[in-house]
């Protein structure tokens, strides 16, 4: 059975952001993941209704539930609410947590930590910058645990 991964992303609000989208997605794939893609999977239910930002974010809650994983795309300053709110979930469900910024900015009043501290939470205390990665190279770095953990079984 594929390990399941959340893309946690903000990238699907934005043309020119979304086809990034696409490499992340070849990637995992490629190792063997499959990958649940917040945006793609909820085509069908935008602008479907009253409800349909609540249906929205139920589906992506409930995709959280079923995945192993949280990658999450956490550009921005600050990082996209939506994510920071994925994050959240993931912590609280104690999955493993991945966190992606290629984002030079300064998003943190820490100088250990380059993003708010609350986010740190969710990664591994003394090894956490092994799950934090800031290239595309990142994923697939040996260095990284990302590339251990997606290639490990359950």
């Amino acid at each position: 059975m594929k390990k399941k991964l959340y893309l946690a992303n903000s990238y699907g609000f934005s043309r020119q952001t979304k086809n990034s989208l696409k490499e992340f997605i070849e990637i995992f794939e490629n190792l063997g993941l499959e990958v649940y893609e917040p945006f793609t999977r909820t085509t069908k239910l935008a602008n479907k209704g009253k409800d349909w930002a609540y249906n929205i974010a139920k589906s992506n809650v409930n995709d959280i539930y079923e995945c192993d994983c949280i990658f999450a795309i956490v550009n921005g300053n600050p990082p996209d609410e939506g994510v920071m709110v994925e994050i959240g979930i993931g912590i609280a469900l104690k999955k493993d947590i991945f966190l992606f910024r290629d984002d030079f900015r300064s998003c943190s009043d820490s100088d250990q930590y380059p993003l708010n501290l609350m986010v740190f939470a969710s990664l591994p205390k003394d090894t956490w910058s092994r799950n934090y990665l800031e290239s595309i190279d990142d994923i697939t770095s040996n260095k990284k645990n990302f590339m251990h953990w997606a290639q490990s079984t359950k």
